[in-house]
């Protein structure tokens, strides 16, 4: 199961550091950073002092402008806020979601899971949480439970490892191959949206409700939101997303021979 680490605006380049290596000791090294303070900060002198070792996660680390582009492919996105928010992906503890997580999907190699990290300063946006399918909170003492971002990376990192199976799963097996070769066929898993999908459909569904006078773009409240929940919840898969899209199409066709016949 594929995982990538996603850092939003930060500030500190020795966080980027500390993040590469608390990857590294658990085994992952798909790192992406968006719009960080420094345009340079993957060669900045304190990023690799604190990355200590982990110099190979970040040469393969990616620097982009928009949170588009970091979780483009993914299927499951994880935000990391100490404060609920208001209509936004369920809390959960890291955990027992992650259990539930690897067990649903631990058939399905193609299955990529991101998690996301705010700034330093501000955390994340609500409009980046609404993107995500639930939002991860790491049980700390009530009276103070502000984690560094290289030590809320190095919590997740591991508990996502255990919950994969520990590092032993990285391991070849001698007789994985024979293994494998005599093992019954199974069906193809299917083939969830990724992220972007999910986003070109909303975005598609936002103008077909417009059209057909369903949602008032001046006062659109919460309802985007909410069908990004929906949808995230219902593990939409790609030939879904075509049905989907299909609809929204065909809303906005009959409203606009509606209003055609009208003049």
């Amino acid at each position: 199961m594929k995982t990538r680490f996603i850092l939003i605006n930060t500030s500190h380049a020795g966080n980027v550091g500390a993040t590469a290596r608390a990857m590294k000791v658990m085994g992952f090294t798909d790192l992406v950073l968006v719009a960080p303070r420094w345009d340079n900060v993957l060669r900045r002198e304190e990023t690799i002092q604190r990355a200590s070792g982990a110099l190979d996660v970040l040469a393969n680390a990616r620097v982009v402008a928009t949170l588009d582009e970091a979780i483009e492919g993914l299927h499951h996105l994880c935000a990391t806020a100490m404060t609920p928010r208001d209509f936004g992906p369920p809390t959960l503890e890291p955990r027992p979601h992650f259990a539930a997580l690897a067990a649903e999907h631990s058939q399905n190699d193609d299955f990529r899971v991101g998690f996301l990290f705010g700034s330093e300063r501000f955390g994340m946006r609500n409009e980046d949480v609404y993107r995500c399918h639930t939002c991860l909170s790491i049980p700390t003492d009530p009276k103070f439970g502000s984690l560094n971002l290289g030590a809320a990376v190095q919590v997740l990192a591991y508990d996502w490892r255990e919950a994969l199976g520990g590092l032993a799963t990285m391991l070849p097996s001698v007789d994985a191959a024979s293994a494998s070769a005599s093992a019954p066929a199974t069906q193809e898993p299917t083939a969830l949206a990724d992220a972007q999908q999910l986003a070109g459909l909303l975005d598609h569904w936002q103008q077909s409700l417009t059209d057909i006078g369903f949602l008032d773009p001046e006062a659109p409240k919460k309802l985007m939101p909410r069908l990004n929940q929906l949808f995230n919840r219902a593990q939409v898969t790609q030939e879904e997303i075509h049905i989907l899209r299909g609809i929204a199409k065909a809303m906005s066709q009959a409203s606009h021979k509606s209003a055609d016949g009208q003049r």
